[in-house]
Parts: C-alpha cells; sequence; structure tokens
C-alpha cells in the first residue's frame, strides 16, 4: 500500500470480531497498514464472547479502501468504515 496522492482523509476503520480464529488475518492487515494507523483500540466483550477494535487512520481514499475492504472479506469479522469529512 502506497499513499500516491497529498490529500488525505481521516477515518475509523471498526471491526467486529465474532470468530477468535480471523484475528491472526487481523493483525497482519493492520501490520501492513502501520504507517497509516494513527491509533488503535480493542475491547472484549466477554459477556458476548465477541471483540471490538477500532483503527484510526490517516491515509488516502484507496487506502483506506483497501485495508476496510480486506478486512471485511475475512469470515468471523464485521467491517465498518466511517471518514471524516476533510
Amino acid at each position: 500500500m502506497s499513499n500516491t496522492t497529498n490529500e488525505t482523509r481521516v477515518a475509523v476503520i471498526t471491526v467486529i470480531v465474532e470468530e477468535p480464529d480471523c484475528v491472526p488475518a487481523i493483525n497482519e492487515i493492520l501490520h501492513a497498514a502501520a504507517p497509516y494507523i494513527i491509533g488503535r483500540m480493542g475491547i472484549p466483550y466477554r459477556e458476548k464472547n465477541i471483540s471490538i477494535i477500532s483503527v484510526a487512520v490517516d491515509a488516502d481514499l484507496n487506502v483506506i479502501n483497501n485495508i476496510s475492504g480486506k478486512l471485511g472479506r475475512l469470515s468471523g469479522a464485521t467491517v465498518k468504515t466511517a471518514y471524516s469529512k476533510k
């Protein structure tokens, strides 16, 4: 992934992890996206046996969509992305 333009957006990618087996793949995708990650927060919700991961990124739209798309294709995870207007 490379940032091909100077214009970037801030976004938050939220991942609901329903199957723990997909966690290594999530970590691999996020590790590859490390240059764009502002911060990451993970919350285990033991009562529902799920985890919630929020990842704040600053990148161009193609990069954000690429990260979100890769995460969204994983079985066992649900992904939504919110973009800043600027």
